[in-house]
């Protein structure tokens, strides 16, 4: 036996759910690697049944490219920390950026990426996104494409500070 898993055999049950919990969670998102699974909203839950934690996982949309990685990751973290793991795909009721933590948001916005607005968001003439540049502020900004570097994005330029970013959509 591990030392590990001796000082695991010895915690109380909510000391041990919550060591699952913070290795879980701690993940990083593969292509935005500033912000973490819990972040982000998509570390649903995790739970201990029988020795094995289970972590469950929402897809930020179906065809991420990125899902399978994610749970991997946040196997690895688990075994890591000492527990025997398992990953549960939780599809409904399905990821909504609105799960998106404020932290998540505040970490985004450092990192150069706009984040979505809550619910409806603002809306410009013609429905568009008004979309508050993450660099100066304005909002006098402009979509360049539907897609930036992911899918879950949009490219952006900013007119008052002449910066390009990603935003990443609302969903």
């Amino acid at each position: 036996m591990t030392r590990e898993a001796a000082t695991i055999d010895r915690m109380p049950e909510d000391a041990l759910l919550r060591k699952a919990w913070e290795a879980a969670a701690a993940v990083p998102d593969p292509e935005i690697p500033v912000v973490t699974v819990a972040d982000l909203g998509i570390l649903r839950e995790v739970r201990l049944e029988g020795g094995v934690a289970i972590a469950r996982v929402s897809p930020t949309y179906s065809g991420c490219p990125a899902t399978q990685l994610i749970e991997a990751a946040i196997a690895a973290a688990l075994e890591k920390a000492g527990f025997e793991a398992r990953i549960e795909r939780v599809l409904s009721p399905p990821w909504t950026t609105d799960w998106i933590t404020e932290e998540g948001r505040e970490k985004l916005r450092a990192f150069g990426i706009a984040p979505p607005e809550n619910a409806a968001g603002k809306r410009a003439l013609f429905g568009q996104d008004r979309v508050a540049c993450p660099r100066c502020g304005s909002d006098d900004t402009e979509r360049v494409s539907e897609f930036g570097s992911t899918p879950c994005k949009a490219h952006y330029r900013c007119r008052a500070c002449g910066e390009p970013f990603d935003h990443f959509k609302c969903i």
